[in-house]
């Protein structure tokens, strides 16, 4: 029986709400306060996503990243929409990490820690709070769209205007998501005997044709194993850990509580959150909030990140230096990789700070098309990959894994890959709210790379 999880006490509850007299940035206006208050009040009451044994759990299989004893591939949408939560799309997305997780580990024979970011990804920040448009001639300027969980996408006042009552909307389709996760990679479609059918329905081409090569080769193994009288129990399912940016701090508070086994704090919204590039400040609200939990935390740390700002957060979030608790997210940018993250990486190393290093190739790397598409360049995602493998190897410490916007459907929002995606491509399926995602195909690609260069480590 899991242990009893508590509103939190009196003193841990004080430690939680410190944040509230810090500056919070890219939160939402909220236009009613009593409306906040109320769903708040009811997000307080509702039934954790997760469990504080899953998220210790993580934090131990991160630890092992951390090592090299496994790979991190933490994966989903750059933000999910509710309209798109159906069991069809999220399907496509477990399918696609299992995929890219069945070429890791046969690649490099490393074990795959798997992470969505899912069933929670619903905010976003911003670098405007408003947005200007020329609506039927005038110019109209509304608030910016932050994300399902605050706002509409559509340019109107009543869509724009942040609304309380999608938290407790983002709440509900979170869980019906989670369950929906669970139900895929305990109930039977996880099995890696299935590695096969994970490939059905699509075109033949090389990346494909490259991935049944790989199926051939685990099934014989299975096989194999099989005459030999092996136990595959542990084939049967996956764990597919839940994740996303602890961004809206009303929301992640409501939804904190305290583990009755130890007396800390979880956010039950997520096994892991991530502080991202924009809010982590060492004297802002959500580095404080994140240090009061006792989550798997992963921080975003861009081009402008200095040795001291590393070290001071690893200090702030892990003083403890507990394994596992810590991961720091790079995300440099292809032209910047090679030379920030070594003094870095380098900086850590030295003083001995516990931290699990994976990249993020995507968002550093942002682009506007000539015909205005927001996008990226896959061979610029690759070359980040290819230069936060370099440094680790360099220093001499360990690349500990993948974080990617991604999606199992066919879109075209990257450019290149071998479905060569050019400009005049993206227009075909060009399907996301806010950031560009690799598509299903680029997405085995990677892991095809990736895999090459972990067998160098």
């Amino acid at each position: 029986m899991p242990a009893a999880l508590d509103m939190p006490s009196a003193d841990v509850a004080q430690g939680l709400d410190h944040f509230r007299t810090l500056t919070a940035l890219q939160q939402p206006t909220w236009p009613d306060s009593d409306a906040l208050a109320a769903v708040v009040a009811r997000l307080e009451q509702a039934t954790p996503l997760t469990l504080p044994a899953e998220s210790d759990a993580l934090r131990d299989r991160l630890a092992a990243a951390s090592r090299g004893e496994a790979f991190v591939l933490q994966g989903g949408d750059c933000a999910e929409n509710f309209a798109e939560a159906g069991a069809t799309r999220i399907r496509n997305k477990i399918r696609t990490i299992l995929q890219m997780a069945v070429i890791l580990t046969h690649g490099a024979s490393t074990p795959v820690v798997k992470i969505g970011r899912i069933a929670g990804q619903y905010a976003k920040p911003r670098s405007s709070n408003d947005e200007t448009r020329v609506v039927a001639g005038r110019q109209v300027t509304l608030p910016a769209y932050r994300g399902d969980m605050v706002n509409g996408f559509e340019f109107t006042p009543e869509s724009r205007t942040p609304d309380p009552r999608r938290l407790e909307q983002a709440y509900r389709i979170s869980a019906a998501t989670a369950n929906v996760v669970r139900a895929f990679t305990h109930g039977g479609y996880a099995d890696l005997r299935q590695v096969h059918q994970w490939n059905r329905g699509f075109m033949r081409n090389p990346t494909y044709a490259r991935y049944e090569g790989t199926a051939i080769e685990i099934d014989r193994a299975i096989r194999f194993m099989d005459a030999c009288g092996a136990d595959f129990d542990a084939l049967r399912f996956v764990d597919l850990y839940l994740s996303h940016e602890g961004l809206i701090l009303d929301y992640e508070r409501a939804l904190t509580r305290q583990d009755a086994r130890t007396g800390k704090a979880y956010a039950t919204s997520a096994h892991m959150l991530w502080i991202g590039e924009r809010t982590r400040q060492l004297d802002g609200a959500h580095v404080d909030f994140m240090a009061h939990i006792a989550n798997p935390i992963g921080v975003k740390l861009g081009p402008t990140t200095t040795p001291d700002n590393a070290v001071a957060l690893a200090a702030k979030l892990n003083p403890d230096n507990l394994p596992g608790r810590l991961t720091f997210v790079a995300r440099m940018g292809a032209g910047r990789v090679r030379d920030v993250l070594p003094a870095l990486v380098q900086r850590i190393h030295d003083e001995g700070v516990a931290a699990t290093w994976i990249t993020d190739p995507m968002h550093g790397n942002t682009i506007t098309s000539d015909n205005g598409y927001k996008t990226r360049r896959f061979a610029d995602v690759l070359d980040e990959i290819q230069g936060f493998f370099e440094v680790h190897r360099a220093v001499g410490t360990v690349p500990g894994g993948l974080h990617m916007e991604l999606t199992g459907d066919d879109v075209t929002e990257v450019l290149g890959g071998t479905g060569s995606i050019d400009e005049a491509g993206l227009a075909r399926r060009y399907e996301t709210l806010v950031d560009p995602r690799l598509n299903h195909q680029q997405s085995l690609e990677t892991a095809f790379l990736v895999a090459e260069m972990l067998q160098g480590f």
